[in-house]
């Protein structure tokens, strides 16, 4: 009887060519990564990677590379694989080129990212980080200044997400944008240089209307709310609608699942209502936004700043692509602003009546509080805004991503 054999030698060499063929699919799974010149600054109470425009590829594979570099999508939440933070307000790109307009010395396109999903959302301007651009635009030479006369510049900043312009103004020492000074902002520790931003005629920033509705108030869920249009859209809810006080903390609206799931209705629902998208599931995560208001309040709590009547005139609390943000986005507070002089809005019937500075109004967030002056025609148009920020070049070189 003839029994089949394998030889040792045969047993080997098929061993070998598994091993060799593992090596193979291993080696065409191993790439190198990519990488592109890049800064990162933090700008008033966010940080973001910086890019200048003449150094990226196409557009077409900016969203790709945005999400490698910040380390989007992560379903854990935290960005470990990235230069994101776990937050909206540190899954941020600002874009920055010569600019394409007479009346502007650079171009500036802003970048959301979603940290759990892919979204990539060119659909809003952030006001934080817009206080960086002009510093970034002065650091990276392409708002390039005299080292041995110059000691404060003004760069004019066309915002290409909203067409809107804002004029940074700030100081620089030996070419270079000023990091030290005595200026501070609640949510940020210790001080730093002053960075004055004047937003101009930063109404319709995204629907050309003040009054996206031509509403002062509109109902969405039984719920009175404000639709207006400075720097970008925004929807002010009155907490006390909503049954929740109106100076929770971030970690608490966080928690509350149905309060989310409210605001984000009536986020949505506003969204449709504005004009900026034909269906709810198409509006985008990052605009309209959506706050809290109420009246001025104590807040005695440790973790929060307090605020009483005598320190602020109006309290917010803001969400930020779904999620709730630690301080007020500059833009919120420029709507807040406009808001506050429309008769009837949800904001001008929670705010005080007699301001806390006769400049402006001065808004208590969850780090603190802001002074927002704002000019108007008679009319009641916002003619322009003025805020004052802080940012610092964090590090600048080489970013790398890989692509999954």
């Amino acid at each position: 009887m003839l029994r089949s054999f394998k030889s040792p030698i045969s047993s080997l060499t098929g061993s070998l060519s598994q091993l060799t063929g593992g090596r193979r699919t291993l080696a065409s799974a191993t790439k190198k990564q990519h990488s592109l010149p890049a800064a990162y600054y933090r700008g008033g109470t966010s940080r973001a990677v910086f890019f200048k425009e003449s150094d990226l590829p196409d557009r077409s594979s900016w969203d790709n590379i945005f999400r490698g570099v910040i380390g989007s999508p992560d379903p854990y939440g935290r960005q470990l694989d990235g230069l994101g933070g776990g937050i909206s307000s540190l899954s941020k790109v600002c874009v920055v080129g010569k600019s394409t307009r007479c009346d502007a010395d650079v171009d500036y396109t802003f970048v959301s990212l979603g940290v759990e999903n892919s979204d990539v959302d060119y659909s809003s301007n952030c006001g934080n980080m817009i206080s960086a651009v002009g510093p970034y635009a002065v650091d990276s030479m392409l708002f390039p200044v005299d080292s041995t006369t110059t000691d404060s510049v003004s760069v004019r900043i066309h915002n290409t997400n909203t067409g809107k312009i804002i004029t940074s103004t700030f100081p620089v020492v030996d070419g270079e944008a000023a990091s030290s000074g005595v200026f501070t902002i609640d949510g940020v520790a210790g001080t730093a240089a002053r960075v004055q931003l004047d937003f101009v005629n930063p109404a319709g920033s995204v629907t050309g209307k003040l009054l996206p509705t031509d509403n002062a108030l509109d109902v969405f869920d039984g719920v009175s709310a404000t639709c207006i249009d400075v720097a970008n859209p925004c929807v002010f809810v009155r907490a006390e609608e909503l049954g929740v006080p109106g100076n929770m903390t971030p970690d608490e609206i966080a928690a509350n699942e149905s309060l989310l799931q409210r605001l984000d209705s009536i986020r949505r629902q506003a969204g449709v209502k504005m004009g900026i998208a034909n269906h709810q599931s198409l509006v985008p995560g990052s605009i309209p936004k959506v706050c809290l208001v109420s009246s001025p309040v104590s807040d005695a709590r440790s973790t929060e700043k307090k605020q009483t009547e005598s320190d602020v005139d109006l309290v917010v609390r803001s969400m930020s692509v779904g999620q709730p943000h630690k301080a007020v986005p500059i833009t919120v507070a420029l709507a807040l602003a406009a808001a506050a002089r429309v008769s009837g809005s949800t904001v001008e019937t929670s705010a005080s009546k007699d301001p806390v500075d006769s400049s402006g109004i001065t808004i208590g967030h969850a780090s603190g509080n802001l002074l927002v002056g704002a000019k108007f025609s008679e009319d009641g148009t916002v003619n322009a805004a003025t805020v004052y920020r802080t940012a610092r070049r964090l590090f600048e070189g080489r970013i790398f991503w890989k692509n999954n």
